[in-house]
């Protein structure tokens, strides 16, 4: 039985006793649905189960003491089928042992649902748009980016298992000072000359300046030989030269960073230019629609947004006084565009930034409002905090072609993509994570990822030793499943479905890690405690240790069927996060 089968039986019954008068003053109107009661695994297990506090949750609207009414819940809870005992212990908890088969019936569950066991539709009908990585075309995905990759892809995983139509985007910023100073560092690459005080550095500009170069000789075309042209500062400006390079390199940055995600698993639906934003006038045209409701003004040459009617801290410039747009333009712009766009328009629109974008938000926010939507529905804001790379306990810069940072490759080379997928989602993305490439390579019960993996391909071998021994689970009596470490793997199987809706609930994609680790430990322990294929005992073996290790084969089907229930649900929690169940290790 799962706990929300549980609570339903808790609140139904609940219902029953106040239509009867056995609560006290509690009208039957008063007792939650199923849904909003807590039903969770005590602390001590000696204690049962599960335990819910709906006594202390109703006891001041019944006018009893929350001790009474637990009794009077209890009374009547062991009544039901499928529990065989329910005490109430301390201020009013109420512990609830069920019967074996009952406890039992998840592995049913799970292997007829199989992947789809864990999923829900309590999301259904919203589209929601997740924007995450959106690094600039200027570089390779560094690591925070590669965080947003792996966080953000697992996130979309949840959001899906929950019902949700997800659109994954990544936003091109094209347009503007990035793109021209990343233009200049290739011109500068080119001709061997000193890289700009504002430009990027890193082996790779070498690299794209030698590609542009080379790729238009085969055109038949000397870019070097391209007129140039110097600012009054004397900073590479506007020409030919500086243009070739920038139409050339920029599709070559996007096709480096695509090839990237896909080799890290992460594939979007869309890919957002930003200089599509300015070209389809959708810039103007949504500074228009501000301006119409009064929230645009004039001011000192340039053009306002109003943007603290709305809470920001103060008016945002969105023309500036020389005719340029500032960051904030295409902001308004492409926010209504995620809202009103012909395919999939979203409900939700789910920006992912970076640790240095804490003064975006009010903006943001305000952008939201400004167009009659709710803050903090309509548009969402993560912000994603540092990662720190360590090897031999201190932080390492291991770009050979980015310079002082790491990237995705880079840490996909130090530690492959299922471990860097993990170790990065594991963490809540509010705090900031040590990714110990030493830990992350190793074969050990401290490395999280080799852990869960190592639970599945030890289940896959017990298959294998399993139909060696002939041992047939199709038939299996499922309430032989009656040891104190039965139980243990019972109730974590039966946890997932509300892992994952509240995973998806709170966008908060390391809470399926961290069950996987729950589910994985309690496994390696039942996995040492009770085995499935029986093994050669001597007859010093006490009949315990003999009832364990060699089990008559009913029990040895019952315990397969659960080995191939724990099997399945470390499956679909590794598929939310992205990351491989190996058969072997």
């Amino acid at each position: 039985m799962s706990p929300e089968a549980l609570a339903r039986i808790i609140s139904s019954t609940a219902v029953q006793l106040a239509q009867a008068g056995g609560l006290g003053d509690l009208d039957a109107s008063m007792v939650p649905a199923a849904g909003n009661l807590a039903v969770m695994r005590p602390k001590d297990r000696s204690h049962g189960d599960w335990s819910t506090n709906i006594a202390m949750q109703l006891a001041k609207q019944a006018g009893m003491k929350p001790r009474d009414l637990g009794e009077s819940l209890a009374r009547a809870l062991v009544k039901a089928d499928g529990i065989a005992g329910v005490d109430v212990a301390g201020p009013g908890f109420i512990n609830i042992s069920l019967d074996s088969a009952s406890a039992a019936a998840v592995v049913d569950t799970v292997l007829k649902e199989g992947r789809a066991y864990g999923s829900n539709d309590h999301l259904q009908g919203r589209t929601l748009n997740l924007e995450f990585v959106s690094a600039n075309p200027t570089g390779p995905i560094h690591i925070g980016g590669t965080r947003w990759a792996a966080v953000g892809d697992s996130m979309a995983r949840v959001l899906e298992a929950n019902g949700a139509k997800v659109v994954r985007e990544y936003y091109f910023n094209d347009h503007g000072t990035q793109i021209d100073r990343f233009s200049r560092s290739l011109v500068a690459a080119a001709h061997h000359e000193p890289v700009p005080a504002d430009g990027y550095r890193g082996a790779y500009i070498d690299e794209i300046a030698q590609r542009v170069v080379d790729e238009a000789r085969a055109e038949g075309l000397d870019v070097l030989a391209l007129p140039r042209v110097r600012d009054e500062d004397g900073a590479e400006g506007d020409s030919q030269q500086r243009e070739a390079f920038r139409s050339r390199a920029v599709p070559m940055m996007f096709a480096e960073i695509q090839q990237s995600m896909k080799d890290f698993r992460v594939d979007f639906d869309v890919w957002f230019h930003e200089n599509s934003l300015y070209e389809s006038g959708q810039v103007q045209k949504a500074i228009d629609e501000l301006r119409g409701q009064g929230d645009i003004y004039e001011k000192d040459g340039a053009t306002w947004f109003r943007s603290s009617r709305y809470g920001d801290d103060k008016d945002r410039v969105v023309i500036k006084s020389d005719g340029n747009a500032a960051y904030v333009a295409a902001d308004i712009a492409y926010y209504l565009n995620k809202r009103r766009r012909d395919k999939d328009p979203c409900d939700e629109a789910i920006y992912m930034l970076g640790a240095d974008h804490h003064g975006y938000i009010g903006r943001m926010m305000a952008i939201c409002a400004a167009f009659g939507d709710e803050p903090g529905v309509n548009m969402q804001i993560l912000i994603g905090q540092l990662v720190n790379v360590l090897k031999d306990g201190r932080a390492v810069r291991m770009s050979k072609r980015a310079g002082n940072v790491v990237t995705i490759d880079d840490l996909v080379e130090a530690i492959g993509v299922d471990a860097a997928r993990y170790s990065l989602a594991r963490t809540d993305y509010n705090q900031s994570v040590d990714i110990d490439l030493d830990l992350l390579v190793s074969h050990t019960n401290e490395n999280p990822v080799y852990y869960v993996q190592y639970a599945h391909a030890r289940s896959r071998n017990v298959d294998r030793n399993a139909a060696e021994a002939g041992i047939d689970a199709s038939k299996a009596d499922l309430a032989l499943l009656d040891t104190g470490a039965d139980n243990e793997v019972l109730g974590t199987l039966a946890l997932y479905p509300n892992i994952v809706q509240t995973a998806g609930d709170q966008k908060a994609p390391h809470r399926v890690a961290h069950y996987l680790e729950q589910l994985a430990g309690v496994y390696h322990r039942w996995y040492n405690l009770e085995r499935v294929v029986p093994m050669e005992l001597t007859g010093a073996d006490d009949p315990a240790r003999q009832e364990a290790k060699n089990p008559e084969p009913a029990r040895a089907a019952a315990r397969l069927r659960l080995n191939d229930a724990v099997q399945q649900v470390i499956a679909n929690g590794l598929d939310l996060l992205g990351v491989c169940a190996p058969d072997r290790m």
